[in-house]
């Protein structure tokens, strides 16, 4: 029997969350209710009162309900429920959590979600489930199901979606994963369609070695999964061979991965190879979404959806010292690799956006400014030659040794 928290604001949804845990419990599990209402009284008693939640957010909540604020309410709630639901989890009290919510709700009960790690059954049902939900999910495995009508009182219709809800998360807090594969070493790798036959000819090369590879898109999230991934310790190794997001960040792009991208393995001593991969592109929507100011631009179509623009010199050589100063701090052993002759499919000699004395200055303020000690070797061919996957992954494999000698 696992035991499965029932998250949400009891004064407004009290009835049916009160229905959810009623069907978790018929399917045999037990639950943990956990109140992050605040202006009325609670419709069903929780398990955890919400006195609790302000507490950990460290607000007088008497304050906020003399107040009659509600978005005092939920900026707190938001606070504090990550602090309260992550202490339950790491106590071993609860084994998943699900939650009913609007605007306020999904808010409040997402952000104690992403205090949960990757593989702990999360399952929100929200008014907003069926619009942008990368602020609400981030890089957690949080599913987002629409709940068609408002979380409003129960009906033929909500009651049904509520009862496949509860069927949900106990399907996910029941199931096994089968075992073996868990006791190889980790690599995280990036990747993009301009990069795929690197990084599949080096994944397949790794996992010869022994390794297990994840695979992350550059588009944004998938970087800042990657960081979030490596900053909670399971990597070996770190296979950087794409690194784009950081044009996107720069030059104002839809795919950045923000700031602190390339900074997690670093900091933590992670063995890492960087290579310029896809530096030679910013992504855009359709051609009509592209800022007037690059009018005039390099581009090259992918698709309906999606437009890239070349980075032009001045980028290149910003980008380079940018990812300079990445590796600059690393802890650990990290080697730069430079492929001359294209850091994409379509930057080779030849292809759309081959641009020689836009890649040379990208280059060369990427060694200029790199510290001494830090391995720079450049490579006489494309990022997508075989030779180049075989030479990132013996590279890899020497900085892993070395930081094992270390130890």
């Amino acid at each position: 029997m696992a035991t499965i928290a029932v998250l949400g604001t009891f004064d407004t949804k009290g009835e049916e969350h009160g229905y959810v845990a009623e069907l978790i419990r018929a399917r045999g599990h037990a639950t943990l209710l956990i109140d992050v209402g605040a202006l009325e009284a609670p419709r069903i008693t929780p398990d955890v009162p919400r006195t609790e939640i302000a507490a950990a957010a460290g607000v007088d909540l008497a304050g906020i309900v003399a107040r009659r604020d509600r978005g005092e309410a939920v900026s707190a709630m938001t606070r504090g429920a990550p602090i309260v639901v992550k202490r339950l989890q790491e106590a071993g009290r609860i084994d998943a959590l699900i939650s009913l919510g609007g605007g306020g709700g999904t808010a409040i009960c997402t952000a104690a979600m992403r205090a949960l790690p990757v593989g702990f059954p999360k399952l929100m049902v929200s008014t907003l489930a069926s619009g942008n939900t990368a602020p609400y999910v981030g890089v957690k495995d949080i599913v987002m199901m629409p709940s068609v009508v408002d979380v409003a009182g129960l009906n033929r219709l909500s009651r049904t979606l509520l009862a496949q809800a509860a069927g949900a998360i106990c399907g996910m807090v029941e199931a096994r994963v089968p075992a073996g594969g868990n006791d190889k070493p980790v690599i995280l790798a990036s990747q993009f369609g301009n990069t795929t036959p690197c990084v599949t000819h080096a994944r397949g090369l790794l996992e010869q070695a022994g390794y297990e590879v994840m695979i992350f898109a550059a588009t944004g999230n998938g970087g800042r999964t990657l960081e979030s991934l490596a900053e909670a310790g399971i990597a070996a190794g770190v296979l950087d061979i794409t690194t784009t997001e950081w044009a996107d960040e720069l030059v104002g792009g839809v795919l950045t991965a923000g700031p602190t991208r390339c900074d997690a393995a670093a900091r933590l001593g992670i063995p890492a190879i960087l290579t310029p991969g896809c530096l030679d592109m910013v992504n855009f929507g359709e051609p009509a979404s592209i800022p007037e100011k690059f009018k005039g631009r390099r581009f090259y179509h992918h698709n309906a959806q999606v437009t890239l623009m070349r980075t032009n010199v001045e980028e290149c050589a910003e980008l380079g010292r940018i990812l300079a100063r990445k590796c600059n701090a690393s802890t650990g052993p990290v080697t730069v690799l430079l492929p001359l002759r294209g850091i994409s499919v379509i930057s080779a000699p030849g292809q759309p956006f081959h641009w020689p004395e836009a890649d040379t200055a990208l280059f060369g303020e990427w060694k200029k400014h790199l510290r001494p000690g830090i391995p720079v070797i450049e490579y006489d061919g494309n990022i997508n030659d075989p030779a180049f996957a075989e030479l990132c992954v013996a590279e890899l494999q020497k900085n892993i040794a070395a930081r094992s000698l270390s130890r």
